[in-house]
This record gives C-alpha cells, sequence and structure tokens, in this order.
C-alpha cells in the first residue's frame, strides 16, 4: 500500500531512511526470534526431563507412603505427622535472559524430617518422608524452568508479530511508496525538460537560429 506522503525529494530522502532502519531492525527481531527460539525449546526439553524425574521421585515416595500408612495403625500415623518436623523458606531471584527477567527459586531446610518415634515406625515411612523432602528443590527447579517457558513463549509470540509487521506490512509500504515517489519526481523531470527543450526551440525559432 502507497503511504499517504507528498511526492517530494525530501519526502523521498526520508522515506529511503526510514527504510534502512526498518531493514535493520527487521534483521536484529529476526536473530532476536531466533534465540529466543532455541532458547525456548532448549528449556522445553530439560522440562520435560526434569518432570519425568520428578514425577518418578513422587510416585515412589506416594508408593512408599501408601505401604507405611497400611502398616501403621492411625494414631501411629497421626502421631507421627501431626508436627511440622523441617521448616523452609523459599528465596526469589531473577537472572536476566535476552531482555527478560525470569525467576530464580531456591528453598532453604532446616530440621530433621524424621523425627519421630523411629521404633514404632516402619521403615517404609522414613523413606517416603526423606523422599518428599528431598524432591522438594526440584520442584522448585520444575516451576522456575515452566514460568521461564511461559514468559519465553510470550516475548517469542510479541517477537514474532513485530517482525510480521515489518516484513509484510511496513518495509513493502515503504518499498513501494518510495517507488511510487521516485517514478513521479521522475515524470516530473522529464515534463520539465520537454517543457525546457521546447522554450528553446521557440527562443532559438525567434532569434533566427
Amino acid at each position: 500500500m502507497i503511504l499517504d506522503v507528498n511526492a517530494t525529494r525530501m519526502e523521498l530522502m526520508r522515506l529511503k531512511k526510514r527504510l534502512g532502519v526498518a531493514r535493520r531492525g527487521h534483521k536484529l527481531l529476526k536473530d532476536k526470534q531466533d534465540e529466543l527460539m532455541r532458547r525456548f525449546f532448549a528449556l522445553i526439553e530439560r522440562s520435560k526431563g526434569l518432570r519425568k524425574e520428578v514425577e518418578d521421585e513422587l510416585q515412589e515416595a506416594l508408593a512408599g507412603f501408601v505401604v507405611a500408612r497400611g502398616l501403621m495403625s492411625e494414631l501411629v500415623t497421626a502421631t507421627s505427622l501431626a508436627l511440622p518436623k523441617v521448616s523452609g523458606s523459599v528465596q526469589v531471584e531473577t537472572k536476566q535472559v535476552m531482555n527478560l527477567k525470569v525467576p530464580r527459586l531456591s528453598v532453604e531446610l532446616q530440621g530433621n524430617a524424621l523425627a519421630y518415634g523411629l521404633a514404632s515406625t516402619p521403615p517404609e515411612l522414613d523413606l517416603a518422608v526423606e523422599g518428599f523432602r528431598s524432591v522438594l528443590p526440584r520442584l522448585l527447579e520444575l516451576a522456575e524452568l515452566e514460568k521461564s517457558i511461559g514468559m519465553l513463549a510470550r516475548e517469542l509470540e510479541r517477537t514474532r508479530q513485530r517482525v510480521n509487521a515489518l516484513e509484510h506490512k511496513l518495509i513493502p509500504d515503504l518499498t513501494e511508496t518510495i517507488r511510487y515517489i521516485s517514478l513521479k519526481l521522475g515524470e516530473r523531470e522529464r515534463g520539465t525538460l520537454s517543457r525546457l527543450m521546447k522554450v528553446k526551440e521557440i527562443l532559438e525559432e525567434q532569434r533566427g537560429y
């Protein structure tokens, strides 16, 4: 589409400069899009592997707890697990990925998860409790990864839209407008030259050349 501008040399120079900026911006955004895509799929692969490991660990811990629960009375189970034996705090920081600040999570745990009467509980309970405790940092790592994937996906979509807007709208419109103005200026120059030649012929005829 031809832009609504005046067909002047000054406007032509301005549009050519704008076209150069648009092409450089398009290249930079395309490079950014490619890098975002690379990092996005790398995080997806990491997330898949980590999720499988976390699910396996949780399933193993839960299976152990089910077995332990079957070997204990309801009173012993309630007494053993009534009070929290471990306290923890989650630290939330950020790290830079491209131009994004993605979360960085870590956890600090204090206490002994097995601080209950070991003589009255089966070893399956110990393994289950320790399993749940040990998987917590990996759960946070998985949450960090999945949040980063979501942020990268949104940034990737915004970048893709900007690349497409430049590639399929602005750059073609500028190119078409520059061509149109160049043709218009060429027509004007040929018209002016034709008139000058006509004037010259008239003057020469008057002078008797």
